[in-house]
């Protein structure tokens, strides 16, 4: 059993690793992979070529760029908000050619790490100096609380790289109520969603044989040894994949691989795994157009159009409020 003690957790990632590895089972909320190093991982894997999200979307937003600018442009102007910016690389691609077309607007990046927007920020200076850019740090439900006082004009909330898909349908629902909240009527989502598929695909994108991946996952347990003082043994847990082609629904786990004790002393904490114990750290959810229909009316969400990559791998879909 677990031992706990009066000593409350002094952050949100501290107070959500406690009850992740305390309760049954143990699990890991995978936002927090994301720090410095989390962040050049994962700008690693998307480059990996068993990842193939990553230039479905790039192939959609080259080959449609034109016709996303018809839908998204407003003689008022508009805002470009996007969830979860990264690295921008992707996004660049429709930046450019509005700058290049004149197109008024205003890109606003909202990421949980401060770094990762730092590095944004600096990057479109020196690329596309002419975009009017404005960064936001945030987790997105916190965030999107703020959202619906950008309403003096046309808003655009832009979610790329699927990560919808992180989240379990019901919590889906409750995302995409929150972004229908902060939307006006002639508002518009432009969200991507990762489409269901042969299902070796899938498992090779999450799985890559360089171990990249297993790095990401396990940067969870470095940053709790680093953060919280705790005493992980990184080597004593094994990534395991897995994909349930009938709800869509792939799975990480770091699976202890012996018996063993762990101390977070900034808790006061001690964790025992058993053998072949498992901490579930992310979800990636794939999907069709009738799951993803269903989820937007869910959500007081209509569908008004969708682009797909050449393979039709994956989708980008544009919703307004009902």
């Amino acid at each position: 059993m677990e031992k706990q003690t009066e000593i409350k957790p002094t952050s949100e990632f501290a107070l959500e690793v406690q009850e992740g590895l305390t309760a049954f089972p143990k699990y890991l909320s995978s936002k927090y992979i994301y720090d410095k190093k989390g962040d050049k991982l994962f700008q690693t894997i998307m480059n990996l070529p068993e990842y193939y999200l990553t230039n479905c979307e790039f192939n959609i937003l080259e080959k449609h760029k034109a016709a996303l600018s018809d839908y998204f442009k407003d003689k008022k102007g508009f805002d470009l908000i996007e969830l979860g910016a990264g690295d921008g690389k992707k996004t660049k691609i429709l930046l450019k050619y509005l700058t290049e077309n004149n197109i008024d607007f205003k890109y606003l990046p909202i990421d949980i790490s401060q770094n990762i927007l730092d590095d944004l920020e600096s990057s479109l200076t020196k690329e596309i100096p002419k975009v009017n850019v404005e960064t936001l740090q945030g987790t997105y439900f916190n965030v999107l609380k703020d959202l619906a006082n950008y309403n003096s004009r046309k808003k655009i909330i832009m979610v790329l790289g699927s990560n919808i898909g992180n989240l379990p349908h019901d919590k889906a629902i409750d995302f995409l109520m929150n972004i229908q909240k902060a939307m006006n009527p002639g508002d518009m989502l432009f969200m991507g969603f990762d489409q269901k598929k042969n299902p070796q695909t899938i498992l090779d994108a999450y799985n890559d044989p360089t171990g990249i991946t297993e790095a990401f996952n396990k940067n969870l347990l470095e940053r709790i040894n680093n953060e919280l003082d705790a005493n992980f043994d990184i080597d004593k847990f094994k990534h395991w994949e897995t994909y349930n082609p009938e709800t869509g629904t792939a799975k990480s786990f770091l699976v202890s691989l012996e018996e063993q004790k762990v101390n977070i002393n900034a808790l006061n904490l001690e964790i025992n795994f058993k053998q072949w114990e498992t901490i579930h750290t992310e979800i990636s959810q794939k999907y069709d157009d009738d799951v993803v229909e269903w989820l937007a009316n869910q959500a007081g969400l209509k569908m008004t159009e969708f682009f797909c990559d050449e393979d039709c791998f994956y989708k980008n879909y544009i919703f307004e409020k009902k």
